[in-house]
């Protein structure tokens, strides 16, 4: 009865394991056929970092989406990452549902099969690559500062033992801390002597909060992008002084996934090839951004 018991138990925790991400009962190997026999695929991104991705709060729930309860469907998101998870899961041939974890959990690893994969403007860059697979990078854009309209702020040498406002885990807060570890073309400037930060957990609450009124802080680092969208939504935000650096995003894939990711992270490389040679990147950037940031990627 001891063997019996044990053998049972062993068999229930493969059937877990292959049901990892919430995916159907079969007998997938690899994490692409798990993808594909469970009808969606599960992107991780940031619910609240515009025009890159956001909450559509006009959306609606669709009454036959394949995504599980938990997790959010392409009409309640919207952005351009989430326009690309899109495409990419149209092109797999299965439904793009959403889960948004804090970033520093994302670019951590070890995703404990939650999602399978990353469309969030990750950065390649040391050493994510230790955990993380990348695909070709699907889009390029530039690290500025931002800071109110009316702020004494005129430059970034104004920053100088100044306290500024940056994102966990993120490459604005590498550069701050002199551990942005790019291609050394990429690199424009250096931050000022003297200059400090203090962190919060996604890019957007920021200018939020100096938009509020907090005062610890008189500017902040992050995406030309985020600043952009602040600015033409009226908001009092302005860049400072010129861009600080570059960085090419790519889609990420847990190297501890308990399913073999290989098989997804080629197929979605593929696509992503597929989307700069056809036009669909630059169409989205250009819709999302006002400019197209995916030339020049591809090898």
């Amino acid at each position: 009865m001891k063997k019996t018991f044990a053998i049972a138990s062993l068999l229930a925790v493969a059937a877990l394991v292959l049901s990892a991400c919430g995916g159907g009962g079969g007998a997938a190997q690899d994490l692409l056929a798990n993808v594909k026999e469970r009808g969606y695929v599960m992107v991780s991104t940031d619910p609240n970092y515009m025009p890159q991705s956001g909450l559509n709060t006009e959306g609606s729930r669709p009454t036959d989406t394949a995504c599980p309860s938990d997790a959010l469907t392409v009409a309640e998101m919207q952005g351009f990452d989430v326009a690309v998870a899109a495409e990419v899961g149209e092109r797999l041939r299965v439904e793009t549902c959403f889960a948004t974890p804090d970033w520093d959990l994302i670019t951590a690893g070890n995703w404990a099969d939650k999602w399978d994969m990353s469309v969030g403007s990750m950065t390649i860059k040391p050493p994510r690559p230790d955990v993380l697979h990348f695909t070709t990078p699907y889009y390029a854009p530039t690290a500025v500062v931002g800071t109110l309209t009316e702020s004494a702020i005129q430059s970034i040498d104004d920053l100088a033992n100044q306290t500024v406002c940056v994102a966990t885990a993120t490459t604005y807060l590498d550069w701050l801390n002199g551990a942005l570890d790019l291609n050394p073309t990429d690199i424009y400037s250096q931050p000022p002597e003297g200059i400090q930060y203090l962190e919060l957990p996604t890019d957007q609450e920021c200018p939020q909060a100096l938009i509020a009124g907090r005062t610890e802080f008189v500017a902040f680092v992050t995406s030309v992008t985020v600043v952009d969208a602040n600015i033409a939504a009226d908001q009092p935000i302005r860049q400072v002084g010129d861009a600080v650096f570059k960085e090419k995003n790519a889609i990420a894939f847990d190297k501890a996934s308990t399913l073999d990711p290989t098989s997804l992270v080629s197929a979605v490389d593929a696509i992503v090839k597929e989307m700069h040679a056809d036009g669909t990147l630059s169409g989205l950037s250009v819709e999302w951004f006002g400019s197209d940031l995916t030339q020049d990627l591809v090898e």
